[in-house]
């Protein structure tokens, strides 16, 4: 069998990476060629596989101009043995000055694809501890108005009233871009949204219940793309008339395709925005360094 080589990429050698086939080609996800373009992926922080000419696995750390933290592992496939992609991680965490974290961008029903479960093997052979799975959703079309009810939406007044209601909000339903929010900036999302989010504070819309705020959402139009960034309610019995009247905002604004992020394991806002008329399109499993 031919010798196995791990090495980094030195400049000029970015089409080693893109040699190899995309054993998940449904999953989408940016360009290595535009991610180096960019400058988040970069060739010393890119590691590869090969027997031969071949490149067997490869893997791209990412860390984006002006990021305050250490790359994480954003890009990581691997057409060998386990064995051969935690060879691989290992070399690249010595010569990275340690583990980081690895975001696997997987499609949402991984556990039964099959090219989907040698990397992940291989993260845990090289230390890495699987932590959470998040779920990105998209939704399309026309929405229905908001159905009459209990509940009311209107702007937020101000900043101030969107900081006092993120406070009361112990575990929002919906954030979405949390990892990126954190790892770029250093920015908890749950916590602090404002931090990250931009748009005049009008852009968020506050849930009402006999003219008590319970509840608010981040319709964020001018982010990449539409979003619900932020969802957060102290009345869970509001998320499917939140979750409308959001969609409605963005829909109203020219988006023509609105995501969303939740946890996986949260079956219940899984469950309402798929009765919203979303659809899971990635999960994105986390692992974690050990200890």
């Amino acid at each position: 069998m031919t010798d196995l080589v791990i090495r980094p990429l030195v400049a000029g050698e970015e089409h080693l990476f893109t040699s190899m086939p995309d054993p998940l080609p449904e999953v989408a996800r940016n360009s290595y060629t535009d991610g180096i373009a960019a400058g988040g992926y970069r060739p010393d922080r890119t590691w590869v596989a090969l027997r031969g000419d071949r490149v067997v696995a490869r893997a791209a750390w990412v860390l984006p101009p002006g990021a305050v933290g250490r790359p994480w592992l954003e890009w990581f496939d691997l057409d060998a043995e386990p064995e051969v992609g935690a060879e691989l991680l290992r070399a690249a965490h010595a010569a990275l000055g340690g583990p980081t974290l690895y975001h696997a961008a997987m499609p949402p029903n991984w556990r039964c694809v099959p090219a989907a479960m040698p990397p992940m093997a291989a993260a845990r052979l090289a230390g890495l501890v699987e932590h959470c799975e998040r779920w990105r959703f998209t939704r399309t079309g026309t929405p229905a108005a908001v159905p009459p009810g209990r509940y009311t939406f209107r702007p937020a007044t101000d900043r101030a009233e969107i900081t006092t209601l993120v406070a009361r909000i112990a575990a929002p339903q919906i954030l979405t871009g949390t990892e990126t929010a954190r790892a770029v900036a250093g920015i908890d999302l749950a916590t602090d949204p404002l931090a990250w989010l931009p748009g005049p504070p009008q852009t968020w819309r506050v849930a009402l219940r006999d003219s008590e705020p319970i509840g608010l959402a981040a319709a964020a139009g001018d982010v990449c793309y539409p979003m619900i960034a932020y969802l957060g309610l102290t009345d869970p019995e509001a998320l499917d008339a939140l979750l409308a009247d959001a969609v409605v905002v963005l829909h109203a604004a020219g988006a023509r395709e609105v995501v969303a992020d939740a946890d996986a394991d949260r079956t219940g806002v899984v469950a309402a925005l798929e009765r919203a008329g979303f659809r899971p399109v990635r999960a994105r499993v986390t692992f974690t360094p050990a200890g």
